[in-house]
């Protein structure tokens, strides 16, 4: 217990800046996911294709590497931003990879027969997305984002190998001044727990007002 009374600010500042790498993130991932979705099912060949290749990319590269490149890749031409930031667009791009794969399987459960009834009435395919199918789609996939966005929470832990200030790093400072390894991961294991129980909890109070009855 000394190892989390003794250093409270420290897995403090730890905790909210996991809590703030994964807040931003998600909603970077959450937007992009959408946009992507929306690619992905648009009428526009080049759109479809840029959709197809973010996801395929995203997807099959490892988030370590994704980290390497975002933050020793963009500053090589001028994009100079907090590692912070950096670790936020890493993270939230990712994820949005896997969102977006999730909305489209919840596009895919929507009848074709009701967009073609919007644009029968003259929307746009723009309006038909946003008004008609996107919102039956998020209804159908809430527990696999909420699930998505549980793995970005513990995904973040890789940010503090690039001098982010997150809940896992707390563990190089405990170690230099000699407290036992095993505790200092109990606490930092919970502290994750706290994190992924909210989500889940959140996703759940979601599902429960807006989600498909099964």
């Amino acid at each position: 217990m000394n190892v989390l009374t003794d250093n409270w600010s420290l897995y403090g500042r730890g905790f909210l800046g996991t809590v703030e790498l994964t807040v931003y993130a998600s909603l970077l991932a959450l937007v992009l996911g959408f946009v992507m979705a929306a690619f992905r099912a648009a009428p526009v060949g080049s759109l479809r294709a840029f959709g197809t290749v973010w996801v395929t990319v995203l997807r099959n590269t490892p988030l370590t590497l994704l980290f390497f490149a975002v933050l020793l890749g963009l500053p090589r031409f001028g994009v100079v931003l907090p590692f912070t930031l950096f670790a936020v667009l890493a993270l939230g791009c990712y994820t949005s990879a896997f969102v977006c794969e999730a909305l489209r399987a919840g596009i895919n459960t929507v009848p074709r027969g009701q967009g073609e009834a919007a644009r029968s009435l003259g929307m746009s395919f723009t309006q038909t997305l946003g008004a008609v199918v996107l919102p039956q789609a998020f209804r159908s996939v809430i527990p696999p984002i909420g699930s998505t966005l549980i793995a970005l929470a513990k995904n973040s832990a890789i940010a503090g190998a690039f001098s982010v200030t997150e809940l896992l790093g707390t563990y190089k400072t405990l170690n230099e001044l000699g407290y036992g390894i095993i505790w200092t991961f109990v606490w930092i294991a919970l502290g994750y727990l706290i994190i992924t129980l909210t989500i889940s909890a959140v996703f759940t109070v979601l599902e429960k007002r807006w989600g498909v009855a099964r």
